[in-house]
């Protein structure tokens, strides 16, 4: 089977209808974009993980991700066939006939370009001179916000980091993971109070990762060490990046499972508890005027 890395955009966007289709059966019929494009990845193997956190940069100069544009195209088909709705800004849908679909993946993306044609020839003739490879102003923040965090040095994402967790209700422990060096392995550690009253002893990991690249299973193995250590009964893992499936199943190994936080939901909580960010309020322009 063709890498999905080496396949034309074309044959991208009809390679993900299939398993976007699929994911979203087994996530229960709705999710955030976010979400179910890091569930495609992750659950099928010919996806590389990394595809995630690869960068280009647009003809404006904008960055953007190749593979966020090949799936919103494939989002968009399937749409345009009826297979999933979009309820929200934000989120994915499947639509009657999305949920009752049990056919195979041969053939599966024709079915879903021969109904969706009207609408696809609309949106090539609308993108035909424009630098489509832009994403949107929701897609441009999110970029700028991890290319920003990822430009930090390494001890102020750890401060960054220490922060959210005190956002997520987390007592910062004073002493502990808060020296740049001689941390033992961690990066902060807290204590986090039930509503019973019960206290969690917390350690975390923060990591900026390199360009392309994900975070593998022994990181998390060697996290998990230090949580040992430092008698830790729950770890949060934050990274810039993403990953890997193996990564995934270390952490849901052991006796104390790990939380893992990657570049997409990092932006998410960043937005939730408004963390050294600010709204703005824009508008955009509705199909009415673009058709």
């Amino acid at each position: 089977m063709t890498n999905f890395s080496e396949m034309k955009r074309r044959d991208q966007e009809a390679f993900l209808m299939y398993p976007i289709v699929k994911v979203l059966q087994q996530l229960g019929g709705k999710a955030s974009t976010q979400v179910l494009r890091r569930a495609v990845v992750i659950r099928t193997d010919s996806i590389d993980e990394d595809v995630l956190n690869e960068r280009k940069i647009s003809k404006k100069g904008n960055q953007y991700c190749p593979f966020n544009f090949s799936f919103n195209f494939a989002l968009k088909g399937l749409e345009f066939a009826g297979y999933i709705t979009r309820p929200q800004r934000g989120f994915v849908q499947l639509a009657e006939k999305g949920r009752t679909f049990q056919g195979e993946k041969n053939g599966f993306a024709e079915e879903v370009y021969k109904a969706s044609q009207s609408y696809w020839d609309k949106v090539k003739e609308r993108n035909s001179n424009n630098d489509f490879e832009d994403d949107s102003s929701e897609e441009s923040w999110r970029l700028r916000l991890l290319s920003a965090l990822n430009n930090l040095s390494s001890q102020k994402f750890e401060f960054f980091c220490r922060s959210l967790m005190q956002h997520l209700n987390i007592e910062i422990d004073e002493k502990l993971g808060i020296s740049p060096v001689g941390d033992g392995g961690i990066d902060g550690y807290g204590y986090l109070t039930s509503d019973d009253l019960r206290t969690t002893r917390v350690a975390l990991q923060a990591k900026k990762w390199g360009k392309n690249n994900s975070v593998s299973s022994p990181e998390i193995d060697k996290f998990r060490g230090a949580m040992d250590k430092f008698r830790a009964e729950y770890g949060i893992f934050i990274t810039t990046s993403s990953f890997t499936r193996s990564a995934v199943e270390a952490a849901r190994r052991g006796m104390h499972v790990i939380t893992l936080i990657d570049g997409e939901q990092l932006v998410d909580l960043v937005a939730k508890y408004r963390l050294y960010v600010h709204p703005v309020t824009t508008y955009e322009l509705d199909d009415f005027f673009l058709e």
